[in-house]
């Protein structure tokens, strides 16, 4: 008589409950240690804007006597002070103005070279592209005192529009390194597929390459227009007209000798601050693409 195998015990396992201490271990950690990092830095960062957003709403007694987080007694005095007591507003739209300019002639000059030195085949078509970053690796101070000659030369100098041919000889190598790095990576395919239905270079120029390239055309503005807009040194040796400074050399102004009148320069800082975090803000998106995609794929 044939004997049936006796069937094995079926194994019953229970789910392990969830534990704290087990799961700190695996991962808690480099959680923490994370969080706690970008904590730091955040409070790094943030710090200098608490700190000149609560000077500017104190009273001078407050600033001098009091060294609270948080002003005492809250005034505006300082931004009235600012506006309408100095000539800030003049200095701003001349800032605005001179950014602004850089700016626009900067991407216009950085996708017109960046097209011709990645689509282009010409004799030392290598070198020139080597030389846009050699370019603008050179310190600024080796270039004061020869720009400055250039300047008083054609007559640049105590003028808000001269300042734009200056700061065009920092921020064109920059924007057109970074162009080119983006441009690299579309495919010549869609060029070809455009010439071959009739358009010119120009209009393949346009229709392709300038709408893949928005991300970096982003970097490039926001990066032209903040050094442009930061700009002190130059501003401060070629603009000595109330009528043509910029808001670097403006809130200089603030401080005479040894003595700060902190309210009013805290006021003016947060004030100038707002163009150039706006539109980081408004432009965070193509931003960071742009850094991303274009200057590691490049």
């Amino acid at each position: 008589m044939a004997t049936r195998p006796a069937a094995n015990p079926t194994m019953v396992t229970t789910p392990r409950s969830w534990s704290f201490g087990r799961w700190f271990r695996r991962r808690g950690g480099r959680t923490v240690a994370i969080i706690a990092g970008c904590l730091f830095f955040s409070l790094w960062t943030l710090f200098p804007f608490a700190w000149i957003i609560q000077t500017s709403l104190k009273t001078d007694r407050d600033i001098y006597r009091s060294i609270s987080l948080w002003p005492q007694v809250l005034t505006f005095e300082h931004y009235q002070h600012v506006v309408s007591g100095t000539p800030f507003l003049t200095y701003f739209r001349n800032s605005f103005m001179v950014a602004t300019l850089t700016t626009v002639i900067a991407m216009a000059i950085a996708v017109l070279a960046a097209y011709a030195l990645t689509r282009l085949t010409f004799a030392g078509r290598t070198f020139v592209a080597r030389a846009t970053v050699v370019t603008y690796l050179i310190p600024a101070s080796l270039l004061f005192i020869p720009l400055t000659q250039v300047a008083l030369q054609f007559q640049l100098t105590n003028r808000a529009l001269g300042l734009v041919v200056i700061y065009l000889i920092f921020s064109v190598p920059f924007s057109t390194w970074l162009t080119i790095s983006y441009f690299n990576t579309v495919p010549a395919d869609l060029e070809d597929a455009a010439l071959v239905d009739g358009a010119n270079r120009l209009q393949a120029l346009r229709s392709i390459f300038i709408p893949l390239a928005l991300p970096a055309l982003a970097v490039v503005a926001l990066f032209t227009f903040t050094q442009s807009w930061n700009e002190f040194l130059f501003a401060l040796l070629l603009v000595t007209s109330d009528s043509q400074k910029t808001l670097p050399v403006g809130l200089s102004e603030f401080v005479i000798g040894d003595v700060f009148a902190w309210g009013p320069l805290m006021a003016g800082s947060l004030i100038a601050s707002l163009p150039p975090v706006l539109i980081y803000v408004l432009a965070q998106r193509w931003i960071v693409s742009g850094l991303g995609g274009g200057a590691i794929k490049g």
